[in-house]
């Protein structure tokens, strides 16, 4: 989830009444000014760690051909459990860089794995963009108070952290730059392993949900590629828009807070009773409750990963990522928050065997991206490289003009391009979809083959989204991998939507792997996705239809399915009010 527009929406919705309190106590709030941001980066040299040793001897038994080597993260478990053998296994860094944190199950069980690691003498920095650290999510915070920790917020919001209204309406002076998030997502232990891709923290994210959960992508990577994201997260940490949590809150505030959380605990599981009858009408839980005694249960019954018998690819790769000054500073003048970045750093480090010559396919591709400003940028110069398919996956796919040239130009070459993105009905955030949908019939003329994830009946309540908090009832999948291949050769995993507001607004990370084993891997999930599990979209006879998923025993249908006919109404009428770069 990345629209400011989308949360805004929600919380407006939700939180109007509170809001305007929240308002007027913190009308006059301002970001602290003159901050002490101590310079600290990476672990210089990881060799002589564990985790180092256990890579070089995965290296050594696969005879991995290149030094860095990357596993598809595709599942729950294998997701989790790579981030808890990163917490346990870390002995001098850990480096965690996210958009979202949740405090819930999923995350309680990690953070508390993060603080043993501080305890043990591992240095942990946390990065965290400050859009959602309100309510029950600023606990997270509490972090930053621990020894060995420390915590920063980029690009931060002014206010108290009661009511995200009231901080946005603080801050609708500064409307340019609070809209631009930092949606990046690493984690990073001994300078040595790390992952990074679509995933959060938090139990949607890990299927731990009880009522929507999301579908993921992410890479566990090893070996020198792993500096490269470290030198990325020092640029964003060492940034003037990252504020220690010190500048922000106390911990008293938070205290306070905390002590708030547990007297609406205790109420909530005294209204267990009612809670149940809530669940079983299908009703969702409020945002920001407590995760539940099975949630906590699923989280600690988690295993961690057996990295010592962990299946890498060895494969070169570099290093796409957005640089933090994508996101303007205060004093950045009249161009901020237009969408004009200062550039986009492309490694030149490709993970290519001692006395390798240069000039290989991912050289010419790195060259290709580089001429990008941005990482959606960079990607659209590298589809100009293709030369027979495409696969895509983007929950969110709000094409703009660059893209649909860029989609134009490689079908007149000849390229096949399918796009998995998500349906009306498992978007968590369905007004989104009015940008891709004003769209599609556009896309469909230049022949591109267009699918939609199937999910539950979606409902008028969940037409400005959801947090991805536990919610009760059936569960329902929501797309969230990031995923390009590209000729069967190349792929591309990251944090990044192929929409405009990744392209010009949030800053934003990816991989670009030269690996014809995980292409063929990524393929084949993709394609069976495509078949079985996602509705394909045709133009028929003036009208569009929904074919449905191979083997699913629904119909073919000619509205968009599985989604209400109020919310299918409300969006027609209040989507065309959304400009598709807010989207």
């Amino acid at each position: 989830m990345s629209s400011f527009l989308r949360h805004l929406a929600l919380l407006l919705q939700r939180s109007l009444a509170i809001g305007g309190v929240a308002l007027c106590l913190t009308a006059c709030a301002e970001l602290p000014k003159d901050v002490d941001r101590p310079v600290s980066t990476a672990l210089t040299s990881p060799a002589g760690t564990p985790l180092a040793t256990v890579v070089q001897k995965r290296r050594d038994a696969a005879r991995g051909r290149f030094e860095s080597g990357f596993m598809l993260l595709d599942g729950p478990p294998a997701a989790y459990g790579s981030r808890l053998a990163l917490v346990e296994g870390a002995q001098k860094t850990l480096d965690l860089q996210y958009y979202a944190i949740h405090a819930d199950a999923s995350t309680a069980r990690l953070l508390i794995g993060v603080r043993d690691a501080a305890r043990r003498g591992v240095r942990v920095r946390i990065l965290l963009d400050d859009f959602h650290s309100t309510g029950r999510d600023a606990l997270v915070m509490r972090l930053a108070f621990e020894p060995n920790i420390e915590m920063r917020m980029f690009n931060p919001l002014a206010g108290a952290r009661a009511s995200t209204v009231g901080r946005l309406f603080n801050s609708l002076d500064d409307a340019s730059r609070i809209q631009q998030r930092m949606h990046n997502k690493l984690f990073i232990a001994d300078n040595v392993l790390a992952v990074t891709g679509g995933r959060n923290l938090g139990d949607a994210y890990f299927g731990n949900a009880s009522k929507a959960n999301f579908i993921d992508l992410d890479v566990l990577v090893a070996g020198p590629l792993v500096q490269d994201l470290s030198r990325s997260f020092d640029a964003y940490w060492n940034n003037e828009r990252a504020y220690p949590v010190q500048s922000l809150v106390t911990r008293e505030e938070l205290d306070e807070m905390r002590a708030r959380a547990k007297k609406a605990d205790a109420a909530q599981s005294a209204a267990s009773a009612a809670d149940g009858t809530r669940a079983a009408n299908g009703e969702q839980r409020p945002q920001g409750e407590a995760p539940t005694a099975e949630q906590r249960a699923h989280a600690w019954d988690q295993k961690a990963m057996d990295l010592s018998t962990a299946t890498f690819v060895w494969a070169p790769a570099v290093v796409l990522v957005d640089r933090p000054g994508k996101i303007a500073a205060d004093d950045a003048g009249p161009s901020a928050g237009t969408g004009k970045a200062p550039g986009l750093v492309v490694t030149r480090q490709t993970g290519r065997p001692p006395g390798a010559r240069p000039g290989n396919s991912l050289d010419a591709a790195a060259d290709t991206a580089a001429g990008g400003d941005t990482v959606v940028e960079g990607l659209l110069q590298l589809i100009g490289l293709a030369r027979s398919d495409l696969l895509i996956i983007s929950p969110y796919f709000v094409p703009g003009p660059d893209m649909k040239q860029a989609f134009a130009s490689a079908r007149a070459r000849g390229v096949r391009i399918q796009v998995l993105t998500n349906s009306l009905a498992s978007n968590d955030a369905p007004v989104a979809h009015v940008g891709y949908a004003r769209h599609r019939e556009e896309l469909l003329a230049m022949g591109i083959e267009l699918y939609e994830l199937r999910s539950e009946q979606a409902g008028l309540s969940s037409a400005f989204g959801s947090s991805g908090s536990n919610m009760s009832g059936e569960s329902r999948s929501m797309l969230h991998s990031k995923v390009l291949v590209m000729d069967g050769r190349m792929l591309v995993v990251g944090s990044m939507n192929l929409d405009l507001r990744s392209q010009l607004q949030n800053t934003e990370i990816a991989l670009l792997i030269r690996s014809d084993e995980l292409s063929r891997v990524a393929t084949g999930k993709i394609e069976t996705a495509l078949r079985e599990g996602a509705w394909r979209v045709e133009r028929n006879d003036g009208q569009l239809v929904w074919r449905a998923p191979q083997g699913s025993g629904l119909q073919d249908t000619t509205t968009e399915p599985d989604a209400s006919t109020s919310l299918r109404m409300m969006l027609k009428l209040f989507g065309p009010l959304a400009p598709d770069r807010l989207l």
